[in-house]
């Protein structure tokens, strides 16, 4: 191995990471090499070109896009590892998480927990709780957490805590009255700050390009919407309506089929010749389907369905649906994003920015073209979304 090129930053949060830390950076600040270049320093190995003295088998547990476009491997190479080959000293695998429970009899290995998952308590938190008992291990994250509750697995698993209930007996209060479990408040939450300061190791990372973020108005049909709000009825089904998640898709598909949404495309791609654009329903991706953008404009996709790459054309368009698409791949061969429809998740309209903002992007401005309309459902997601917070279906539906 030659030496390794890390700047400042990364080699001042490889000195401050410790087990069972969580290296959190902006999506895009080099968390992958950093990771690997702390597993190399704690084998014994040199960043300056020494080989790892007492190498531990290594596992990155990640998302099934990084895995299958061998994205760890070019992180890799540089320290002479491989995901692909056994070398004369080391072993790695590079899975995803929906496989972990095949890792959690592993002992006495070095895990790196890639855009972490271990947020609520299903078997991905149990299996991790496991392997975190027997192995080294590292978390990264661009957000590691929203609330104090997304942070009890690792508390628990670096020992601050015996367990879930420990935790909720001691800092949380449940709302009264509620039909199922509400958190009221946290208590000693300055405790609790103690807890995350020791494990949170940031990178700090000068970004070079300057995101710009451009609100795009759109119409909506308001005699169909103000109609399905007062009669609770889908006049596409004919049939009634009878929840928050089916009231607030049908309120959505009525605002995000306007005619208007095609033609606000249409103009930004005058401008911009290279586009991604990210949407949430099959409905919307059929939409995206018929827009004229013109010959020669080579067309791809990114979905639960379909797996093509970004094209490389002079002119494109890449349709990529949040949930399939929002992280774990990037692109850095235009500076323009559109946001069809809007997000629930503030983490996830992050992590979907960041798919252009990356370390080695040649562009020094980015552009994010947000559409959205004057109707209830979507001036209450943008309002959510612009304090950082999700939007909440019930809470909206009561309004």
């Amino acid at each position: 191995m030659t030496s390794i090129e890390l700047d400042d930053n990364q080699l001042e949060a490889i000195g401050k990471m410790k087990n069972g830390c969580i290296l959190c950076g902006g999506v895009g600040s080099g968390k992958s090499r950093t990771a690997i270049a702390y597993y190399y320093k704690e084998m014994g190995g040199s960043l300056k070109g020494s080989p790892m003295r007492h190498p531990k088998k290594l596992y990155i547990i990640t998302t099934a896009r990084k895995r299958d476009t061998l994205e760890w491997e070019d992180e890799l190479l540089p320290f002479g590892l491989s995901s692909q080959q056994p070398t004369r000293y080391s072993q790695v695998v590079v899975d995803s998480w929906n496989n972990i429970a095949k890792y959690a009899l592993i002992t006495d290995s070095f895990f790196i927990f890639d855009e972490q998952r271990v947020v609520g308590w299903g078997k991905w938190t149990r299996s991790f709780l496991r392997i975190a008992k027997f192995n080294q291990w590292i978390l990264l994250s661009a957000t590691p957490g929203d609330t104090w509750s997304d942070y009890i697995p690792v508390f628990v698993a670096n020992g601050y805590f015996k367990n879930k209930t420990h935790f909720i007996t001691d800092h949380v209060v449940y709302k009264r009255f509620a039909t199922y479990p509400i958190v009221d408040r946290y208590l000693n939450e300055g405790y609790l700050m103690k807890l995350k300061n020791n494990i949170l190791v940031d990178i700090k990372y000068e970004k070079k390009a300057e995101q710009h973020h451009i609100d795009i108005l759109c119409e909506y049909d308001r005699d169909s919407y103000k109609m399905a709000m007062k009669d609770q009825w889908n006049y596409e089904k004919d049939i009634p309506i009878n929840s928050a998640s089916e009231m607030c898709y049908y309120l959505r598909k009525i605002v995000n089929m306007d005619e208007s949404r095609k033609n606000k495309i249409i103009d930004i791609f005058k401008d911009h010749k290279r586009l991604i654009i990210f949407y949430s329903f099959d409905y919307e991706l059929d939409i995206l389907k018929s827009i004229p953008f013109g010959p020669g404009v080579a067309v791809a996709e990114w979905n639960g369905h379909v797996h093509n790459p970004t094209p490389d054309t002079p002119r494109w368009v890449y349709f990529v649906n949040y949930s399939a698409g929002a992280e774990g791949w990037n692109c850095t061969s235009t500076d323009t994003m559109i946001f069809y429809s809007q997000q629930y998740s503030y983490k996830r309209l992050i992590q979907a920015c960041g798919r252009i903002d990356r370390r080695n992007t040649p562009f020094d401005d980015l552009y994010y073209y947000h559409l959205w309309s004057h109707a209830s459902i979507d001036m209450t997601i943008r309002r959510a979304l612009k304090n950082k917070k999700n939007f909440n279906e019930r809470d909206f539906v009561r309004l």
